[in-house]
């Protein structure tokens, strides 16, 4: 039995932080460059540009890759062989505070969906425990703009829908989403389980690695029809026109009922601020 303290994960979290704040995953800083010298659309190429002179402005001086730094978002996945003297989503929450404070960014959170008081500090975070084997714990971490959360949607489709009505869905949220969710995205499509399972699919797939492929080969089938589709309806960077409104699409399924066929999509921006580390 392995004994971490609450440092090592409170340092972690802080980490991820400063990470997903001021630099751009390389994988999707490669994926934005290849897509600027195959981008047709005039306007297209300046967006992607611009998202690309940011990323490097971000890393170089230390701001903030979007004025929207969005909600924490913290997946902890917990080994059982570790043994935990400290709560671990309370340590979460300390990070953050401290975080949003060392390192200047915008606090976004409200105390309660009508009051709307700021809590000064982006607290509380969303945490979500999980449980592995073995004797370490995982730190997944992203900022959620508020924009592309917002355009993200949850339908319970009937099976008679099947993969057709599936991929319609997902791409007819895209497309209805404008230039409000900054495109060119990162789309999490979550397929199956229940009502709310799949909108905790959909976010655990943006949470896997960039551009990384699904294991199940159906799902793998989707992810490139649903990246052809987004990619030609000419919705385009920042909703103003262009082959690029998606960098990646991620999905993740889990078994259903024989009479539902539940899909969420879980849009993020341009800037897919997602990092991971390792206690």
């Amino acid at each position: 039995m392995r004994e971490i303290g609450a440092d090592e994960v409170r340092e972690a979290v802080l980490r991820c932080i400063e990470r997903a704040s001021f630099d751009l995953d390389a994988r999707e800083a490669e994926a934005l460059q290849r897509r600027l010298a195959t981008e047709r659309s005039c306007a297209g190429c300046s967006v992607l540009r611009q998202l690309v002179d940011n990323a490097e402005i971000a890393r170089a001086e230390r701001r903030p890759l979007c004025q929207d730094t969005g909600v924490a978002v913290v997946r902890l996945t917990i080994g059982r062989d570790i043994r935990l003297r400290f709560d671990p989503v309370g340590v979460v929450h300390e990070a953050v505070r401290e975080g949003w404070r060392r390192f200047g960014l915008r606090p976004s959170m409200v105390r309660h969906p009508l009051d709307r008081g700021n809590t000064g500090d982006n607290t509380p975070a969303v945490v979500h425990l999980r449980l592995a084997e073995g004797d370490r714990m995982e730190v997944d971490f992203m900022e959620k703009g508020g924009g592309c959360e917002n355009m993200s949607r949850l339908a319970m489709l009937t099976p008679a829908d099947g993969r057709a009505g599936v991929v319609d869905f997902v791409v007819r949220t895209v497309v209805e989403s404008g230039g409000n969710a900054c495109p060119p995205l990162v789309v999490g499509v979550g397929l199956g389980g229940t009502f709310e399972l799949a909108a905790m699919l959909a976010k655990d797939a943006l949470l896997r690695p960039f551009g990384e492929p699904a294991e199940d080969p159906l799902d793998r089938g989707m992810e490139a029809e649903v990246f052809e589709r987004l990619n030609a309806t000419g919705l385009g960077p920042m909703g103003l026109g262009g082959d690029t409104t998606a960098l990646a699409v991620h999905v993740k399924s889990h078994p259903c009922h024989i009479a539902s066929l539940p899909v969420a999509v879980n849009l993020d921006c341009h800037s897919h601020r997602h990092t991971h580390e390792v206690v």
